[in-house]
C-alpha cells in the first residue's frame, strides 16, 4: 500500500542511513528534525487493553520527556474489540486509535482495506536495538510490497503444560523425549478439531493445509487421495483417526466442540488425575498453574519434547504487531509521535516490566535478559519454553485466503463423530471432501 506524500523526515532517515551505512542496531538522528528539537504538539490516541494500562502509561511518560507538548490518550479496550469496531467502520471513527496492537495474521486484510500507514520501521528497529536481521524475523511478516506496515510487539507459539502428579501416576518420564503415538488416550489432551491446535500435529509430518507455490498458484496436501500422500503424512492421519477412534470408544467429550475446554481442564486437575499433558499458549499459564495443584505440580516444556511418529510437534511463529493508523500518514509530527510511543512500549530495557504487564515476550530481547531478572519460576519456564518453540517453528501463513481453512479443518474432523469412520481411508476421506471444496472457491 503506497500512499502519496513520503514524509520528508523518512527520506533524510533513510539517506542517513545509506550514508553512515549503520546497521540495525545503530539509532539514527537529524538535527533538523522534530525528534531533535522536541517540538511536536501534536495528539495520538492509543489502544490499550486494561491490564497493559501501567505499562503504558510509563511509555508515554519517557516519550514526553522528549516531546513535553505532545499529548497521548488511551483507549482502553480488548485488542480484538477494537479491531471489530475498525472493521464495522473505517479509520476516520474516533473509536479508532492511532496506535494499535494487532495479530499477525490480520496484516493482509488491514492493508487491503489501507487501514494502515506505511512506518519507518528499520529506523525504528535501529533505535530500539537487539534485531539480528529485522527481516527474518516477525518484521519482514509485516513487509507488504516496500511498505512496513507494523512494528513487532511480541512472539508468541503453542507449548507444552505438564501435570507433574498426573505424569507420575501414569508412568510418564517428562525428562524425556515423549512420544505421542505411545500415550494412553487421555494421558495428553489436544483439541485437534480447532486448526490453531491442529496444525501442531500437521506440521510435524510438513503437511500443507493451504500453501502458495512459486507461481503464485494455490494449493493443499489434502486434495490427495490418501494412497497418494507420503508415508510420514498418512502417519499423522493414523495417529489422528487413532486418537479420535479411543476417545470415541471412552465417550469422552474432547470431539464435542462447545464441551471440550471444560472436559480438558477437569481432565488435567491433580484431582481428577487422568491427564498429564497439555497443548496449549503461554496466556493460559495461570488457569493452567491453578488446576495443577496451585502451581505445585505444574511443569512447562517447549513443544518439540512431544514426538509424533518420532517428528517433533511444531507450532507456528506466530506474533502481534503494534500498528499506526492511516489517516496519521500525512502528519508528520503524529506519525513520528506514534512511531515513537511504539518504540518505548518495545523498549528492551523494559523487556521485564512488559511481559510482568501483558505477559508478552520481545522478539529482540536474549533469554537471558529474562532468565536474570526477577520473574517467578513459573514465568521463566514459560518464557523459556516459549522460545525454543518459536525457534523451532514455521513461519505461520499470513495470506488472506488462509482463512477458509478454519471452518473447513473443523468441520471435516467433526464429522467423524456422525460418520464413524470405520479406517483412516475412510475419515481421511471427510476431510479430502472438504478440503476439495474450500479450493474450489478459489
Amino acid at each position: 500500500m503506497k500512499k502519496t506524500g513520503v514524509l520528508l523526515l523518512a527520506l533524510v532517515l533513510s539517506l542517513a542511513l545509506v550514508a553512515c551505512g549503520s546497521d540495525e542496531s545503530t539509532s539514527v538522528e537529524n538535527d533538523s528534525s522534530p525528534e531533535e528539537v522536541g517540538e511536536i504538539q501534536e495528539t495520538i490516541s492509543v489502544q490499550v487493553e486494561e491490564e497493559w494500562l501501567p505499562h503504558y502509561e510509563k511509555a508515554a511518560e519517557r516519550v514526553k520527556e522528549t516531546y513535553p507538548g505532545a499529548t497521548i490518550e488511551f483507549i482502553v479496550t480488548s485488542s480484538f474489540d477494537h479491531l471489530d469496531v475498525l472493521d464495522a467502520t473505517d479509520v476516520t471513527n474516533e473509536d479508532v486509535a492511532d496506535v494499535f496492537a494487532i495479530p499477525a495474521d490480520r496484516i493482509y486484510g488491514l492493508a487491503q482495506n489501507e487501514a494502515l500507514a506505511a512506518i519507518d520501521a528499520k529506523t525504528m528497529a535501529a533505535n530500539v536495538g537487539g534485531f539480528p536481521n529485522y527481516d527474518e524475523g516477525l518484521g519482514g511478516n509485516f513487509k507488504i510490497g516496500e511498505d512496513y506496515l507494523s512494528f513487532p510487539m511480541n512472539i508468541e507459539t503453542l507449548i507444552i503444560f505438564a501435570n507433574k502428579a498426573n505424569a507420575e501416576a501414569n508412568d510418564i518420564d517428562l525428562s524425556e523425549t515423549i512420544e505421542f503415538t505411545n500415550l494412553g488416550a487421555e494421558d495428553m489432551l489436544i483439541p485437534v478439531f480447532d486448526a490453531w491446535f491442529g496444525v501442531a500435529v500437521t506440521n510435524s509430518a510438513d503437511i500443507e493445509l493451504l500453501g502458495i507455490d512459486n507461481s503464485g498458484n494455490l494449493f493443499s496436501d489434502l486434495t490427495a487421495e490418501f494412497n497418494e500422500l507420503p508415508e510420514e503424512k498418512q502417519g499423522v492421519f493414523t495417529a489422528l483417526f487413532n486418537y479420535w477412534k479411543a476417545h470415541n470408544e471412552a465417550k469422552t467429550s474432547l470431539w464435542d466442540e462447545d464441551a471440550a475446554w471444560g472436559y480438558m481442564d477437569t481432565a488435567f486437575s491433580s484431582s481428577d488425575g487422568h491427564t498429564s499433558l497439555r497443548l496449549e499458549g503461554p496466556w493460559s499459564t495461570g488457569s493452567l498453574s491453578n488446576l495443577a495443584n496451585n502451581g505445585e505440580d505444574l511443569e512447562i516444556l517447549p513443544i518439540n519434547k512431544v514426538t509424533v511418529n518420532g517428528k517433533p510437534l511444531a507450532h507456528w511463529k506466530g506474533g502481534w504487531g503494534l500498528s499506526v493508523n492511516s489517516r496519521v500518514e500525512e502528519n508528520e509530527e503524529k506519525k513520528l509521535l506514534s512511531q515513537k510511543f511504539i518504540e518505548e512500549v518495545v523498549n528492551p530495557e523494559y523487556a521485564v516490566e512488559f511481559f510482568k504487564a501483558t505477559g508478552k515476550i520481545l522478539e529482540n530481547v536474549p533469554l537471558s535478559d529474562y532468565e536474570d531478572s526477577d520473574l517467578s519460576q513459573t514465568d521463566k519456564m514459560v518464557i523459556r519454553a516459549v522460545i525454543e518453540s518459536y525457534e523451532a517453528a514455521p513461519a505461520r501463513p499470513l495470506f488472506i485466503e488462509w482463512g477458509s481453512v478454519w471452518d473447513t479443518w473443523k468441520n471435516s474432523i467433526l464429522s467423524w463423530p456422525n460418520t464413524k469412520p470405520a479406517t483412516v481411508e475412510d475419515a481421511y476421506k471427510e476431510i479430502k471432501a472438504s478440503f476439495d471444496a474450500m479450493m474450489q472457491t478459489f
